[in-house]
This record gives structure tokens, sequence and C-alpha cells, in this order.
């Protein structure tokens, strides 16, 4: 049995612009603060002899691996991302970037921004423009019911505000 998995989707190549400076953050702080400890403590664990049995120096290896590979990561998805930073031409139709606050069948309300899915946080409301709720959502108006398909059945909201910072 083979453990090769299929590349997942990169989703929709949309970012905000906060969303943008995250990666960028991340991607700085990897490549100018993190990869160099690292590479300093690997060669200080080299210096010290034998290499198949020092611990210091396996963990360290895997360690820049793992910093290398995110750092390709995010460099090539940077380049491939469009921010979007300018309102829609009808504010009153939820789009990209968008705050909207959705009622459930039941009166809870519930606040939630579609972003990109590289920015995706639910702990923050932010829900990737992939997602069923946000696809269901977009290109809809104030006082629109929308219907999402859930593990456990249909669900309804209706959209009870929009807004865009």
């Amino acid at each position: 049995m083979s453990r090769y998995r299929p590349p997942r989707a990169a989703g929709t190549p949309l970012i905000t612009p906060q969303g943008e400076a995250r990666l960028r953050a991340e991607l700085h702080e990897l490549w100018h603060v993190r990869r160099p400890e690292v590479t300093r403590s690997v060669s200080e664990a080299a210096a010290q002899g034998d290499r198949s049995e020092n611990a210091e120096y396996t963990y360290g290896k895997k360690m820049l691996r793992e910093i290398d590979s995110r750092v390709r990561f995010l460099t090539k998805r940077l380049e491939k991302l469009k921010v979007v930073d300018s309102r829609p031409s009808d504010p009153d139709k939820v789009y990209f970037g968008a705050w909207v606050t959705v009622e459930d069948e039941d009166g809870v309300e519930a606040r939630y921004r579609i972003v990109g899915p590289d920015e995706l946080d639910l702990k923050q409301n932010l829900i990737s423009i992939d997602s069923p709720l946000a696809r269901a959502l977009v290109g809809k108006g104030l006082d629109a019911e929308v219907r999402v398909q859930t593990p456990t059945g249909d669900k309804y909201w209706y959209i009870v505000a929009i807004d865009y910072p």
C-alpha cells in the first residue's frame, strides 16, 4: 500500500492586504531569524564530533528541512496570490473581503469575514472563500436566504448585515 497522496489544491489565489502582510512576516521570520539560529545550532552540534549519534545535529537538520520547505511554499504561494484591496462596485452584495452577519433559523447571529484560503482562522471568524458557506453567500444581498448542505442536513441562514473594511 502506497503512502502517496496527491497534492492539495492550492485554492483560490486571492488574499487581503492583512493576510499578505502576515505571510510576508512569517517568511521574513523563518528566513532571517529562525533559519540562522538553527543553522548555528547545527554547526555547533556538528563540531562535537560523531554525527550519527548526535541527537541535536539530527534534530537541527530536520528543523532546517522543515523551515526550507515552508520558505519554498511561501515564496511560490506569494508569487501566485492576488491582493484584493479595493471595495466592490456594489457594496450591498457579498464579495471577497466582506464581513457578513448571518442569522440561522433559531435566531442565532454569527459574523464572518470572507478571506482567502491562506488566511483561514475560525477563532477570528475568518472563513475561506472556498468554503461551502462562503460560496453560498457570495453574490447575495441583504435579507437573502442561503442554503448550505452540511453533514447533518441542509442549514439555512439569512444575511443580516454586510460591511467592508
